[in-house]
């Protein structure tokens, strides 16, 4: 791809100067804007079509996760990728962000070089966080729901009974390669496989398929 537009949504101004300092200097990385709470995130976003948003959760007038809902709810910002700033990882708006669409998390300490990757990774359509990273945060603020043992929730009944089981594995941290490993099937056939999945239950990207494994039922909170 092209030189990936980035948005930065903070409420601090000497963050949003760091960061555009910091994507600025990478060639193949543009600030296209800057906005200070989460309403003008959404409208710029709107008018910028950015390829990735860098959202803070605090911010005032409109929060972060209330401006990411918006976002990933716009059709004409089907494109564009959410992901959510935070002070430290075990903050339970993360797991509400990935439920809302956001793609993965960030801590605002990561290595200079490490956020600049995962700008990269996020524009290219991949979920920013390893599976199993994911999985923990999701693990530690989401229950089991009740209706899990009565049988699969509706939410997953549109899949095939090995659709489901690969939603399942990827609930629990599994990469494709692992999946196709387990389920003794080639990697394509197992990227297929999530590819279905992803489309059938209208996700985003992998870190969703994660949040609905979990919602509904197919992974247990510490088990695997």
């Amino acid at each position: 791809m092209g030189v990936i537009r980035v948005l930065l949504a903070d409420d601090q101004s000497l963050v949003r100067a760091g960061f555009r300092v910091l994507i600025d200097s990478a060639d193949d990385l543009e600030v296209v804007g800057e906005a200070a709470n989460g309403g003008v995130a959404v409208a710029m976003a709107r008018a910028q079509r950015p390829d990735v948003v860098l959202m803070d959760i605090q911010m005032p007038e409109i929060d972060g996760l209330t401006a990411t809902r918006r976002i990933t709810a716009d059709p004409s910002l089907a494109g564009t990728r959410v992901v959510i700033l935070t002070t430290y990882a075990e903050d339970e708006n993360v797991f509400r962000a990935l439920r809302a669409g956001a793609s993965g998390f960030l801590v605002k300490d990561i290595e200079p070089a490490d956020l600049l990757q995962a700008i990269r990774v996020i524009a290219g359509g991949e979920s920013l966080l390893s599976p199993a990273v994911t999985r923990a945060v999701i693990e530690a603020f989401v229950s089991r729901p009740a209706e899990a043992a009565a049988g699969p929730s509706p939410v997953v009944a549109a899949l095939t009974e090995r659709e489901r089981e690969v939603v399942r594995l990827v609930g629990c941290g599994l990469s494709n390669d692992e999946i196709a490993a387990k389920l003794v099937v080639s990697p394509l056939t197992a990227k297929t496989h999530v590819s279905r999945a992803l489309t059938k239950l209208a996700c985003r990207d992998r870190a969703q398929l994660v949040v609905i494994a979990y919602e509904a039922g197919l992974v247990t909170p510490g088990r695997r």
